[in-house]
């Protein structure tokens, strides 16, 4: 009979189509993952991937296996957590934004790991698009992302949890002259502009068209924490996510400049499949955010 390991290592295999990669992801050598491969195949009788060079790929068999190894293992890691009553325990791997673990998702987070000792949390940071793609295969159990500018496919779900207005923020000591007038800041001004591939890059684009002003390009980044570093330095100004927990009220390198005709706001949710092991554990993020938990959300 296959042990749970084995089984956790099928599943590794068959998300990276390498032994090497599965080996590092559960900490086993390629030769191991390889063993305990050929283990499995031989109690099952039957081939599972179509091996080529280096390549190692899912066949029919191994395919038709991918769910109900899944549901076996769930049921195996929830266990514990029914002989231990209401608390979470095992682990979770999640996708984050670095801008959300700034703001209201870091919160909730926390408090819920203090809550459950036992519950071990992998995170990993990261970009919307590439954490939809994640989930959707099954290497990430959940991910907190910006709401999807398109139809998911149908064994997605993304649920609210909390929303961010867009601002503009200048520097306080800016290395260009700049006007008190807002809408002539971003006109006159170098603008740091958001990825504009990324889902928050659409926000800023749906912002500025709100504002009807063209601005004059600097530099494109993929990252609000980067482009906040460059407006504090003075390098230019830019439309960003008011995040959460971050006081730029206080700032002493940058400042808010109100723009009343901007109304669009980032949406930020759990993404997850619609069936999957660690519900629990997403039941609880999402109700923590609806019980009206939201930290320091939105303050400036």
């Amino acid at each position: 009979m296959p042990s749970i390991r084995t089984l956790k290592s099928f599943l590794a295999v068959a998300r990276h189509g390498s032994f090497a990669a599965a080996g590092k992801e559960i900490g086993l050598t390629a030769a191991a993952v390889g063993l305990q491969i050929r283990s499995l195949e031989t109690d099952l009788n039957q081939t599972l991937f179509d091996r080529s060079g280096r390549a190692i790929v899912l066949n029919t068999a191994g395919r038709g296996l991918v769910d109900p190894v899944k549901e076996l293992v769930a049921r195996y890691e929830s266990l514990p957590a029914r002989q231990r009553g209401e608390e979470l325990t095992g682990t979770v791997v999640i996708g984050a934004l670095v801008s959300a673990l700034m703001g209201s998702f870091a919160d909730g987070l926390w408090a819920l790991m203090r809550k459950h000792p036992g519950l071990e949390v992998k995170l990993f940071a990261g970009l919307s698009a590439d954490f939809a793609r994640r989930v959707d295969q099954g290497e990430l159990d959940a991910a907190v992302i910006t709401q999807p500018p398109d139809r998911l496919p149908s064994n997605l779900i993304w649920t609210a949890l909390y929303s961010e207005p867009l601002v503009l923020i200048v520097p306080r000591r800016p290395h260009f002259a700049m006007h008190a007038n807002p809408l002539e800041i971003l006109m006159q001004c170098p603008f740091l502009r958001f990825d504009r591939q990324a889902w928050t890059g659409h926000l800023v684009n749906e912002a500025l068209e709100q504002c009807g002003a063209t601005v004059r390009e600097g530099m494109e980044l993929n990252s609000v924490e980067a482009i906040v570093a460059l407006v504090r330095q003075g390098f230019g100004v830019s439309i960003v996510p008011q995040l959460a927990n971050v006081q730029w009220s206080r700032d002493r390198m940058l400042r808010i400049v109100p723009l009343p005709a901007i109304t669009v706001q980032r949406h930020v949710g759990l993404l997850e499949r619609k069936q999957h092991s660690r519900k629990r554990f997403t039941d609880a993020i999402k109700a923590y955010f609806a019980s009206g938990n939201l930290g320091r959300a939105g303050a400036p």
